[in-house]
């Protein structure tokens, strides 16, 4: 109780000592309340629905705070003005009305039908399903939202439509305005002469690019001389977007809102149009391209840097890789530019090791990929592995990446630091990783908590012990929960994960916003002119919250097809292990498909009242003693597979040989309904 009650009085002199109006999010339940989460502050604002002032779920809002209720609990406001909207593209049902057509939108969010005029139609009729996009919404004039049709969606399939309202929850608009369009379609393909003369020219020095097997937007490319003795040059060449992408242009307005593409497991959003990220800029073979660079003059054998030079530069591809293609070659040590892949890796490995022994924690994830048929429906999954070939290609763009932030990190502008975009990771929470230190010490393995150090030390230590062992996967499942999130700031507290004391985003400026930020300001330092961006805080904030909404989308979209997949096969039982536990249930991922469903704690109820033991990760019986934890292989049968919620259902069916013992129990009854 005295925890509470000091929490209590904290919010009620935080209340008292807040201005009137306020900046944040809009909430809005299913119930239809409204709440705004304010930045640094411990409560949310209610807001009733007859206050909201046009503002919509997610939208970001001025906020008046009109009441506040006894002991400061809850405070109560009403939106003054909508700052900036979340999202102004919805699909939905054309019905008719007296006064033309309104859309009834598909959102499971409260919005008013929106009115669309005879002259935004656009050929479409009462009974279409449409994108319509809001164009205008003056509630003080008595005025309903107005919206005008972008695309006829009527006869597209079901996939089709879910993927688009997946990337509009997100916030993503799915087209580009005109204006945008235009602007990209004006921009010139030719490389102007004076252009060439500006910039430093590699077209005569072998050049490649390697990329997945379906990628169409190349945006970095490798550049290798031998010089003399043990010594090569190596160019980390990027697609140089900044110079196309004119800031404060319609383009670069639309590019910043989204701040990156989205990759959906069956097509692309770009951030950028397909003209300037598949063509323009797209760094393909056999083309002259207009890059921004960093060479480094590195020893072959040990991978030391003797001199780094970054810069605006001219490439011509030689060859266009997959990451299969140069990982036959390391592996067989037979084909096309045989000698110099090899020469590459070479070096790379010795940055990887460098890399780890330096403070770099090495987790490995596996990455789920659909198999999908030219409708998109999916046949299979398989598990991408991460191989040498992957790895040459991460070891370089991470160098770009740590020399540029080194090289920006010591530019200071009337004696403070160059506000720019750091790429940063923060140490473990303490808190979060005293449970997953005690878990793992059931297991066997200790943890050292004196030092950011040595904890790195002790990760390290974990994931090299636990290869091969049944408590692999949750414990690197685990580990990766405990890590903070990296994020875009202008404050550097280095790059925790990589044991990089300097880090920012420089190598993927075709689908990341951060990337052209740091070429603009990179550009300018090396002009001697260094730009102070007092607004450089705030896009940071916006690019870090455009990365977790385009993170949301992958995963949701990833479920939708999971969920799909899985359809086939109700009443079936699979091997499983537990991904996931809480007081309702527990996660399992099947084995063979790595789809992730939920065992229902009331499912359960015939065998036993099962209580959550937070600390242990696991749902324990009262009676019987029978336990589920992460990590336990488990039989299940799938019973449910709902593609509007995204959400499997599975019944447990017995445990496998390596789950943890359990006195007798019956087999649980098939739920009913």
């Amino acid at each position: 109780m005295g925890r509470k009650n000091n929490k209590r009085v904290k919010q009620a002199k935080q209340a008292r000592s807040l201005p009137n109006v306020l900046k944040g999010t809009l909430e809005i339940t299913r119930s239809g309340v409204g709440y705004v989460r304010v930045t640094g502050m411990d409560m949310d604002i209610l807001i009733r629905p007859g206050d909201f002032n046009t503002a919509l779920h997610g939208d970001l809002v001025e906020v008046g705070v009109k009441q506040i209720r006894a002991g400061g609990r809850r405070m109560q406001g009403t939106i003054r003005r909508v700052i900036k909207r979340r999202r102004t593209e919805f699909i939905g049902e054309l019905e008719g009305g007296k006064r033309g057509l309104f859309l009834i939108p598909e959102y499971d969010k409260p919005i008013p039908d929106l009115f669309i005029p005879s002259s935004k139609q656009n050929g479409a009729v009462a009974g279409d399903r449409v994108l319509v996009r809001l164009i205008e919404w003056e509630k003080e004039a008595g005025g309903r939202p107005t919206g005008e049709v972008i695309t006829l969606l009527t006869h597209e399939e079901p996939q089709e439509i879910a993927m688009k309202n997946i990337l509009l929850d997100a916030g993503f608009p799915l087209e580009f305005t005109d204006e945008a369009l235009e602007e990209a379609a004006r921009i010139p393909e030719t490389i102007e002469e004076e252009e060439v003369l500006r910039r430093r020219d590699f077209r005569k020095i072998f050049t490649i690019t390697i990329d997945p097997v379906n990628a169409r937007d190349f945006d970095d490319a490798l550049s290798l001389q031998f010089l003399e003795g043990n010594w090569i040059e190596v160019g980390v060449h990027i697609a140089d977007v900044s110079h196309y992408l004119i800031a404060g242009g319609v383009l670069d307005d639309d590019a910043y809102e989204r701040a990156t593409s989205v990759y959906l497991p069956d097509r692309v959003l770009p951030m950028l149009p397909e003209h300037i990220s598949n063509v323009l800029c797209s760094l393909r073979p056999k083309e002259d391209k207009l890059t921004f660079s960093a060479v480094f003059e590195m020893h072959r054998e040990t991978g030391q840097i003797r001199k780094t030079w970054l810069g605006k530069t001219l490439i011509h591809s030689d060859h266009r890789f997959t990451y299969e293609e140069v990982q036959q070659i390391l592996e067989t040590r037979e084909g096309i530019y045989v000698d110099q892949l090899l020469s590459l890796n070479q070096v790379a490995r010795q940055l990887r090791a460098q890399r780890f022994a330096n403070g770099a924690i090495n987790f490995s994830s596996q990455e789920v990929r659909f198999q999908l048929d030219e409708k998109g429906t999916p046949l299979g999954i398989t598990i991408k592995e991460s191989k040498e070939a992957h790895q040459l290609i991460e070891e370089y763009m991470l160098l770009a990446n740590r020399a540029v932030a080194e090289y920006l990190g010591k530019v200071r502008i009337q004696e403070n630091p160059l506000p720019f975009p750091y790429r940063t990771h923060d140490d473990p929470d303490r808190d979060k990783l005293l449970p997953f230190v005690a878990f793992a010490k059931k297991f066997g393995h200790g943890f050292d908590l004196s030092s950011p150090e040595s904890i790195t030390d002790s990760f390290n230590q974990l994931l090299q012990d636990v290869q091969g062992r049944p408590e692999q996967h949750v414990l690197e499942q685990l580990g990766i929960r405990t890590m903070a999130k990296a994020k875009y700031t202008i404050e550097n507290i280095g790059h925790y994960g990589l044991g990089f004391e300097h880090y920012c985003h420089f190598t993927s400026p075709i689908r990341r916003y951060p990337d052209v930020l740091v070429h603009r300001q990179l550009f300018e330092v090396l002009k001697g002119k260094p730009q102070l961006d007092n607004k450089m805080a705030d896009k940071c904030l916006h690019c870090s919250e455009r990365e977790r909404g385009a993170m949301e989308a992958e995963r949701s979209s990833n479920k939708y097809l999971q969920v799909r997949y899985m359809q086939q096969f109700l009443g079936q039982e699979f091997d499983g292990v537990i991904s996931g536990v809480a007081s309702f249930g527990f996660w399992v991922e099947t084995v063979d498909h790595k789809c992730e469903g939920l065992v229902s704690a009331q499912s359960l109820y015939a065998i036993d009242d099962f209580r959550h033991v937070e600390s242990d990760y696991c749902l324990l019986g009262t009676r019987s003693g029978l336990r589920f934890s992460m990590g336990d292989k488990v039989r299940i049968t799938v019973i449910a597979a709902n593609l509007a919620k995204r959400q499997l259902d599975y019944e447990w069916v017995s445990p496998l040989s390596a789950a943890p013992k359990k006195t007798k129990a019956r087999k649980p009854k098939s739920p009913k309904g």
